[in-house]
């Protein structure tokens, strides 16, 4: 009988500090103990560029809520937690989409936002950061030190705290896409 490849996620990571919102991850995609790419994206841009979405997890799945989460934007111009909030919702009670196995970030310059297919939403801590993924314990732990004692920008953090997550996570590596809203 032959083993369903275990893909393991990624590592996302947001950061906020002083009017900048960043948006990074990791471009590595493994499936079992083989690396099958190493410079995947997966931090685009949505909303007419004002919305920032990250996912860890299958890279089809994230693909198929990145879509799913664009028509919701469309359908919410102007109301970013509204469009996660019906995302959520969606995950949580479309068969089909129950299915999918990602998380996302999903950011503008004001609020963000962590959705899972349990219908979990969640914000961010009052330090702005979020993380997932594999390495994202290791990303945020980073991230909330360089945020607390050094005087570094957003994007400076968010770059240093992944390439530390690298260093500890097998399942993330240094090759990054960061996107920034200001």
């Amino acid at each position: 009988m032959s083993e369903t490849p275990s893909t393991h996620s990624t590592t996302v990571l947001l950061v906020r500090r002083a009017g900048r919102v960043c948006l990074v991850s990791d471009g590595q995609v493994t499936m079992n103990n083989q690396i099958v790419k190493s410079g995947a994206a997966k931090v685009k841009r949505a909303g007419r560029g004002q919305v920032l979405v990250g996912f860890a997890g299958g890279a089809a799945d994230g693909l198929a809520l990145f879509t799913r989460f664009e028509t919701k934007l469309e359908e919410f111009p102007a109301n970013l937690e509204r469009a996660v909030v019906e995302l959520a919702k969606d995950w949580r009670t479309d068969r089909a989409l129950r299915q999918l196995q990602a998380l996302m970030i999903v950011c503008d310059r004001h609020k963000s936002f962590l959705v899972s297919g349990n219908g979990d939403l969640l914000q961010p801590d009052e330090d702005g950061l979020l993380a997932i993924g594999s390495g994202g314990a290791f990303a945020l732990s980073a991230a909330r030190a360089l945020l607390r004692h050094t005087e570094l920008d957003a994007p400076t953090i968010a770059r240093e705290a992944m390439r530390i997550a690298a260093e500890i996570c097998v399942f993330t590596n240094d090759r990054l896409t960061l996107e920034e809203l200001a």
